[in-house]
């Protein structure tokens, strides 16, 4: 199925500069991982759209309020005296290295991310139209895609690579068949951990 950068731009709701700019990536992401048929493009689509701000946001932000911080993540993953120390807050600017490092630190962090070198979790926040995430992620989806994303962390910056690894990521997590079954739900769980965005990501 080809994929006019119109369609692109309805889909995700990007702008127009936006969709002309990702278009041939995506293209290319798209049938190298088998993204081919309409409902497995607009599950792809609906997620990618949802993750990148509208193919906007490539680099995740993690300007949090304490609040926010607790919320998301849970005292599992942060304490509320870090959370206070670190969140946004009136006077206070979100301290977001320390943030990263949080989150996707400790044992949780080694366990889902892979994570174990301190800062770690800053180093490999979350980039691309995925938002890909955890030094386990960058390593296998680096030796997929053909780059060093350890070492060179940022050229998932790039809307080539941006667009590669969100197929990436979506093929070696089994999100064709998902797709298939019009499951947004569980797409979503795969890809975010819960159901964070779900009306967005259906609509």
């Amino acid at each position: 199925m080809i994929l006019t950068a119109q369609q692109l731009q309805s889909a995700t709701g990007c702008s127009k500069d936006r969709a002309i700019l990702f278009l041939p990536f995506l293209q290319g992401s798209m049938k190298a991982y088998g993204i081919t048929t309409p409902r497995r493009i607009a599950g792809f689509l609906s997620q990618i759209a949802h993750e990148s701000g509208r193919l906007e946001t490539l680099e995740e932000s993690l300007n949090y309020s304490v609040d926010a911080l607790i919320k998301m993540f849970g005292r599992h993953r942060i304490s509320e005296a870090d959370a206070r120390r670190f969140g946004r807050a009136p006077g206070q600017k979100a301290n977001q290295e320390a943030i990263a490092n949080t989150i996707y630190g400790g044992e949780w962090g080694r366990k889902n991310l892979g994570n174990f070198v301190n800062g770690d979790g800053w180093r490999f926040r979350g980039r691309g139209l995925k938002q890909l995430t955890g030094r386990s992620n960058y390593d296998r989806c680096g030796a997929a895609i053909g780059e060093d994303l350890l070492s060179y962390p940022d050229r998932l910056l790039l809307p080539v690579n941006a667009a590669l690894s969100a197929g990436w990521f979506w093929s070696s997590h089994g999100l064709n068949a998902i797709a298939d079954q019009g499951d947004v739900r569980q797409m979503t769980k795969i890809i975010n951990g819960g159901p964070i965005g779900l009306p967005e990501r259906t609509a």
